[in-house]
């Protein structure tokens, strides 16, 4: 994943001290080169001390963001001293970006109150925050008012903001596939393309029937159908597996690839039964398993709004995701539950993991025609879900998101599962079925919540419920 890029605007007021601005803008680029974000700012031969605070400065400000437009993720405003307002307001709106701002404010020392030192940073970035509503351009704050870069929650807040940072970028404009029709008994995946479009992801589909054909095309012996059989052996163990099974899933791999590649698809979704079984013989999980690993979210059952949640969480990150479904209590504990698939959960997930058949349709197409899950336990340790869906009767898209843990709990079962402890629990599933939402909820073992949160609510315009419990 490519490295998050700002455009930093230092602020600066010409009758407070001007050497902080120096010295805050030399502080501030440390940290960011250490936190491996690329900076895009003024030098001190464009400005005194490469910082905003005219017009004109705005200007030149604005200038530079606009020749870098297609690199930068977010804005980061500083203040190491009060800082002009109107100057920094300005240079965003010239800029044309629409992009997420972070402001910040440097604190000041109970040593350091006179003139020569004094910042007044606490009361500039009430103003800068009240130039910004007014100019209606959307920001996030640092968790405490005023903080050193340095400082750990400044940090903390700086890799949150850049997660925001990519989750907004890869969201506006995303591509995702769609392979398949919906399963006949799935309604509850339904969606709505056009409120996707309307926010800027596209939706583009393809037949069951033409990937089928392609794959048949294909002879046994073709360069890229046995590359794909090698990625697939040495990627999880296949013993016990048909070899004409794994020739059929390096075959339905190199079609998806070659449809990925083709209309730039960031994720996709795919009607993997019953027609996969019953008319190619295997099922696709080994495939979408390896494509969620690699951060190209692969979803179930043509669930587009789940793919679109795991997407989210993979950028904000930069770790794979998985679709679940919330599948059963566990015992009487009201806060833990159980997490299922059948499964396609990527290889990041699991702590050991094989290739199996999947037992619940074998029932009804036959083992045979079943080969290809991936199935294990899920690692233990925080996780984030997170739950997209178009509402169609409202015309917005909505989504709740939240963090728990994986835990350790006994459970004897099949396919990819684990137990989760979601602090009040019950609250959360109310929520579910109260407001109607679907009982796939995508997976990432990271925590990445508020960061997700604010890309989907403050600058997407989603509407989201974070279950803080």
């Amino acid at each position: 994943m490519a490295n998050t890029t700002l455009g930093v605007i230092v602020g600066n007021r010409g009758f407070f001290p001007k050497h902080l601005c120096d010295s805050g803008r030399k502080e501030i680029l440390r940290v960011l080169a250490e936190e491996g974000i690329n900076a895009v700012v003024l030098g001190p031969d464009d400005t005194p001390y490469g910082s905003v605070e005219t017009r004109e400065h705005a200007e030149k400000c604005a200038a530079l963001f606009k020749q870098h437009a297609d690199a930068i993720d977010g804005i980061l405003v500083t203040l190491p001293n009060f800082g002009d307002e109107r100057g920094v307001a300005d240079a965003i709106r010239l800029s044309g970006l629409n992009v997420p701002v972070l402001v910040h404010a440097f604190p000041d020392e109970a040593g350091k109150m006179t003139v020569a030192d004094r910042r007044d940073s606490f009361c500039g970035k009430m103003s800068v925050c009240n130039n910004l509503k007014q100019y209606g351009i959307k920001f996030t704050l640092t968790t405490l008012h005023t903080v050193w870069p340095d400082s750990p929650s400044f940090r903390t807040d700086l890799r949150d903001f850049a997660a925001t940072c990519r989750v907004v970028r890869g969201l506006r404009g995303a591509r995702v596939g769609v392979l398949g029709a919906r399963p006949a008994a799935f309604i509850t995946v339904r969606y709505s393309e056009k409120l996707l479009e309307k926010y800027g992801i596209s939706v583009e589909s393809l037949d069951l029937s033409e990937a089928f054909g392609r794959a048949n095309r294909l002879k046994d012996d073709d360069a890229r159908v046995r590359g794909k059989l090698d990625e697939i052996k040495s990627y999880v163990p296949t013993a016990g597996i048909p070899s004409d099974a794994l020739l059929k899933m390096a075959k339905f791999a190199v079609v998806m690839q070659d449809w990925i590649d083709e209309h730039r698809l960031v994720a996709t979704a795919v009607q993997c039964w019953t027609s996969m079984e019953e008319f190619f013989g295997v099922v696709p999980c080994t495939v979408m398993s390896m494509l969620s690993n690699t951060l190209s979210p692969s979803a179930c059952e043509t669930d587009i709004t789940g793919a679109v949640g795991m997407y989210a969480m993979a950028l904000a990150s930069g770790q794979p995701s998985a679709l679940l479904d919330w599948n059963n209590n566990y015992g009487d504990d009201p806060d833990k539950g159980v997490v299922f698939h059948c499964s396609n959960l990527p290889k990041a997930f699991f702590q050991d993991m094989r290739m199996d058949y999947q037992e619940i349709i074998a029932g009804s197409v036959g083992k045979d025609n079943t080969y290809g899950t991936v199935v294990g336990r899920i690692k233990t340790g925080p996780f984030t879900y997170c739950r997209v869906s178009t509402d169609d009767e409202r015309g917005v898209i909505r989504a709740y998101l939240g963090e728990g843990e994986i835990t350790d709990d006994p459970l004897d079962t099949f396919g990819g599962y684990g137990v989760v402890h979601i602090p009040n629990f019950q609250k959360l599933l109310h929520h579910i079925c109260e407001n109607g939402y679907e009982h796939h909820v995508a997976a990432n073992l990271s925590q990445c919540a508020a960061a997700v949160c604010e890309a989907l609510s403050k600058y997407l315009g989603w509407e989201v419920y974070y279950h803080c419990g």
